[in-house]
């Protein structure tokens, strides 16, 4: 199986926890708000459904050759939500439904040297079109959290949080960096792992596993459970010299991709790293 067989799987079930949370919402629930400010439910699920024809503009600027945005504008982006906000859950799951199939169609019109096209979103360079299956993922899991209906930074998939966090810290903001230090926990076939990410700028070291590390670098979690320790520790000190409050993240992914990707699909994304 490669990188795209892996990530298509992967969004199927992304899409299939998604379609379930929202069928369980009374239509009462659309409108009440999300966890994104000045956003309903219904905004955020039609953001979603628009996302997804959005990618397929990507999609179809690879296969053909012709560049195709992935919005007209910053104002076409933000009508397209507005207009399906105040959808009763019927109208939305359909819509949710009928725009990841013509995703799907999208994906399996592409030949394979399609891939290694390069498009690009509303800002920032471009990159290679494989990666529009990393983006789709990430919005569709990232704003699951966002509906505030029961699904939480705690249930996202492994391989997700694996990759976003990898993510984040290759596309660091050094300018903006809150932390020195980033230390990554987890437990591996009974025995504990970590992976330092060095370098990030002034301030404290972050410690703490995967999924709480990414709920706060996307703002989607308060970052309890997570170690704050001095800087130049590289988190050798006990929880119990935890100092000073967790600071504030730096901007999260202000790319829509990382640099130097791969122009072809990779047998695996995110590469390797030793623990």
């Amino acid at each position: 199986m490669n990188v795209i067989d892996r990530l298509l799987a992967e969004l199927d079930g992304s899409m299939g926890r998604l379609l379930s949370t929202v069928a369980g919402l009374p239509d009462d629930d659309v409108a009440e708000p999300s966890r994104l400010p000045g956003w309903s439910r219904g905004h955020v699920l039609a953001h979603i459904s628009r996302n997804a024809d959005s990618h397929v503009n990507l999609l179809t600027w690879a296969r053909t050759g012709v560049e195709t945005p992935q919005y007209p504008d910053a104002e076409t982006r933000e009508a397209g939500i507005r207009a399906g906000a105040a959808r009763p859950v019927k109208e939305q799951l359909a819509d949710l439904e009928d725009s990841a199939a013509r995703l799907a169609e999208a994906v399996r019109a592409m030949p394979a040297d399609g891939w290694r096209a390069t498009v690009g979103g509303m800002r920032g360079t471009g990159h290679p079109a494989w990666y529009v299956l990393v983006r789709r993922l990430r919005e569709v899991e990232i704003h699951h959290v966002d509906l505030g209906a029961g699904y939480r930074c705690a249930d996202w998939p492994e391989a997700f949080v694996r990759r976003e966090l990898y993510d984040a810290m290759v596309s660091w903001p050094h300018g903006h960096g809150t932390v020195s230090e980033i230390v990554v926990e987890e437990v591996k076939d009974g025995d504990k792992h970590r992976q330092v990410w060095r370098g990030l700028g002034s301030g404290p070291v972050v410690q703490g596993d995967a999924w709480s590390l990414l709920g706060w670098l996307t703002g989607r979690a308060s970052g309890t459970g997570l170690r704050i320790m001095p800087e130049g520790t590289a988190g050798n000190r006990p929880a119990s010299a935890d100092v000073g409050p967790l600071p504030a993240p730096p901007p999260w992914l202000t790319l829509p991709a990382p640099p130097n990707l791969p122009d072809a699909p990779p047998e695996e994304y995110p590469p390797t790293t030793p623990s």
